[in-house]
């Protein structure tokens, strides 16, 4: 039988683990992450502390060593297949999967500074047409680039289609505004603000890959990117039936309607009631008041619960559609917020896959929490039950197909972009389940 070696240094050596290629998640429980990353950030806090201490403020070079740390402790989690096979669930993870689920903590302040200031430093800086381009097209790597130059690139966004100047907003209030919501996405494996720019990222480029710019007019263009912008703010990690079956205050709030979507729509609004965020300020009460309809509609949306209705909506207006027609419109923009919120499979597979494990891990982490606490456990979401290629395979075949050839059947030239991805992704993901039956 192969086995696989992971290399990696400690303390400047080199050191190597060694495993079966088919080995499983138990095989894997005693293998853990190595503690000098955590204690390397302790000693960085602690000369944080000498240094506000003797100099009354942190120097520049110490923030960016801190995010550095960050950043390279998050690179090691997601390295390829490794949240899949159980790499770093170590024994202090399975005694703390006991208690209750860790509420999702706020980035650090120093780490929330620094990614504004590095934002605002950028924000005047031109891009290349190259980059433009290729940020229009779903082939878009979103791994390649920090947070805070997606910020830049969700700044280009909303410039590139002229909302600035149509819509009278000012290029402070949208700093303000792009921060904000950046600060209201918790750090979690999938639903996090990266997550959030990929959807963004998707919709834009149905914008111009539709030419949607000539269909719809500019407040509707700015409901479709606000509301995939904000669809997911300040969301926990764990879905809906989570929040009503163990009575969050999200379901008793919300009455279990939709509460991670109802919360999602509060958060954007609360942010947008600030005055140095308020992209809205200069519309009119009328223009106003379609902007909040459609961004309350489309997050809605984006709840799986009404995925069927909805589509079935679509389907019935596709022969007859109609750009004048108010109800038509609207129902399309939710498809295409439901389009680029699950729109990954249709992505190259090196930026895909990565997002697949993160979600899975979150899932697990979710179902964990639910054993414990004797809730109902989705199959889907069950690390006993789930395996990943006949996961993605039903999510493909059941909901991702009908929904893409549904908008693809209104817009052909989508059908290179996002339909044959999602098709070449299935095949890569029966292909993996077979070769898999045949090792059993």
């Amino acid at each position: 039988m192969a086995n696989k070696i992971i290399h990696f240094l400690v303390h400047g050596r080199r050191e190597h683990a060694e495993f079966r290629l088919d080995c499983s998640a138990a095989d894997m429980r005693g293998v853990g992450m190595p503690m000098e990353l955590d204690d390397m950030e302790h000693r960085l806090h602690h000369l944080e502390r000498r240094v506000i201490e003797e100099m009354g403020d942190v120097p520049e070079v110490l923030h960016e060593l801190q995010i550095q740390v960050e950043s390279f402790k998050k690179k090691l989690e997601s390295l390829e297949h490794m949240s899949w096979l159980g790499l770093f669930r170590t024994d202090r993870d399975l005694h703390l999967a006991h208690t209750k689920p860790p509420t999702p903590q706020p980035r650090a302040r120093e780490g929330l500074q620094q990614v504004r200031r590095r934002f605002l430093h950028m924000s005047s800086l031109q891009l290349t047409e190259d980059i433009k381009e290729h940020l229009k097209t779903p082939l878009f790597d979103n791994w390649q680039w920090e947070e805070s130059e997606l910020l830049v690139l969700l700044q280009v966004m909303f410039n590139d289609l002229d909302f600035l100047a149509l819509l009278y907003i000012e290029p402070d209030v949208l700093h303000s505004f792009l921060f904000d919501v950046y600060r209201h996405y918790n750090d979690i494996p999938f639903h996090n603000f990266r997550h959030c720019f990929c959807v963004t990222q998707m919709m834009y480029s149905l914008i111009w890959l539709t030419d949607l710019r000539t269909k719809l007019p500019p407040l509707d263009l700015l409901v479709l990117l606000t509301s995939t912008l904000c669809h997911d703010l300040d969301h926990t990690g764990y879905n809906n039936a989570y929040q009503i079956n163990a009575m969050t205050d999200l379901a008793l709030r919300y009455n279990n309607q939709s509460p991670l979507e109802n919360h999602h729509c509060a958060i954007a609004f609360g942010i947008l009631s600030k005055p140095e965020c308020n992209i809205l300020k200069n519309l009119s009460q009328q223009q106003y008041r379609h902007v909040r309809a459609g961004l309350i509609r489309c997050i809605l949306a984006t709840d799986m619960a009404r995925h069927n209705d909805i589509l079935h909506q679509f389907r019935i207006l596709h022969p007859v559609f109609d750009f004048t027609n108010e109800e038509h419109k609207e129902v399309l923009m939710k498809i295409m917020v439901k389009v680029s919120d699950i729109s990954n499979e249709a992505r190259p597979l090196a930026v895909s896959e990565p997002w697949m494990d993160r979600l899975l891990q979150e899932f697990f982490n979710q179902s964990d929490t639910e054993k414990l606490k004797g809730l109902p456990v989705a199959p889907f979401m069950d690390r006993d039950q789930v395996f990943k290629p006949s996961s993605q395979i039903s999510f493909i075949r059941f909901v991702l197909m009908p929904l893409f050839t549904e908008l693809t059947k209104l817009f052909p030239c989508l059908e290179q972009h996002i339909l044959k991805p999602v098709q070449q992704a299935l095949e890569y993901y029966s292909n993996m389940q077979r070769a898999m039956k045949q090792k059993e």
